[in-house]
């Protein structure tokens, strides 16, 4: 099988629908010029991160895969993204919480083996990991956007990915520390979307397709993984073709990972069950 489509998924944990609608200046810039599509989507419950990261990339939801939170984390059996972009002949890179590494890679997670790797049988081929050790309200242990957004930019060109993921915890970081009702949490979201900027044209050029989410949203009290429309729903930013929903649609976070194998080219395996929201073309 070959591959068709390079894809990109960047995850900004953490950012509700509402913050990114009115904050995401240069990304709404792109929406209003006309050449990218944004929709509501809808994340499973718990709206938990770890919960959200394993259905976002295996298409099932948390009573089905059992990351029921942040405390139940261990290698999935379930087919992802990762395995069938690896299985199709393709290259994977992953810039990401150490979460994901133990999610679609191996567990548990070791420091020393695992903060950074190179591995051709995948299904991550290439890992450069963060672990946010030791977190708390005073110091929140987040590495730099901008550094994050420049590593995936470095698997690109040195190795050529086919599917790259990049995922953040800066947003939720600093929304369970401040709320998202502050000028605080307003100027955070405006400097993450400046950072981000200037690395989308970059991608664009290397011949990539981009989509730009979250996995979860939160409340003005910080907090999330329950059950409303502030904990739940985020923006989904397409950078690519295919005919989609009205605008008006809220999309199913299970159908993330059909969807975006469908754009590649790879096999949708038959454990996701959603329907994908954008046509192959």
């Amino acid at each position: 099988m070959t591959l068709r489509r390079k894809v990109l998924l960047i995850i900004i944990d953490g950012q509700p629908w509402r913050a990114a609608r009115r904050l995401n200046g240069n990304l709404e810039g792109w929406v209003q010029s006309g050449t990218v599509r944004v929709w509501k989507m809808r994340s499973v419950l718990p709206s938990t991160s770890a919960s959200c990261y394993a259905s976002i990339h295996t298409g099932v939801s948390p009573q089905v895969h059992g990351v029921v939170s942040n405390e139940a984390v261990s290698r999935l059996p379930q087919a992802d993204i990762f395995s069938q972009v690896v299985s199709a002949g393709g290259t994977t890179g992953a810039v990401t919480h150490s979460f994901w590494s133990e999610l679609f890679n191996r567990a548990p997670w070791n420091w020393v083996r695992d903060i950074e790797y190179d591995e051709p049988g995948g299904p991550i081929t290439h890992g450069r990991f963060h672990t946010m050790t030791a977190a708390n309200a005073d110091n929140q242990m987040t590495p730099c956007d901008a550094d994050l957004f420049a590593t995936l930019s470095m698997l690109i060109s040195r190795h050529g990915i086919d599917y790259g993921i990049f995922h953040s915890c800066t947003l939720d970081s600093m929304g369970h520390r401040f709320g998202h009702d502050c000028t605080t949490m307003d100027n955070a979201c405006n400097k993450l979307d400046a950072m981000l900027a200037h690395f989308l044209p970059l991608w664009l050029q290397a011949g990539y397709e981009i989509a730009v989410t979250a996995d979860h949203g939160q409340s003005d009290r910080g907090h999330h993984g329950g059950r409303e429309h502030a904990q739940q729903d985020v923006a989904f930013y397409w950078f690519g073709g295919g005919d989609g929903p009205q605008g008006d649609t809220v999309l199913d976070q299970l159908a993330l990972a059909p969807t975006l194998l469908g754009r590649m080219g790879a096999e949708i395996p038959s454990s996701m069950q959603a329907r994908s929201f954008l046509s192959v073309d």
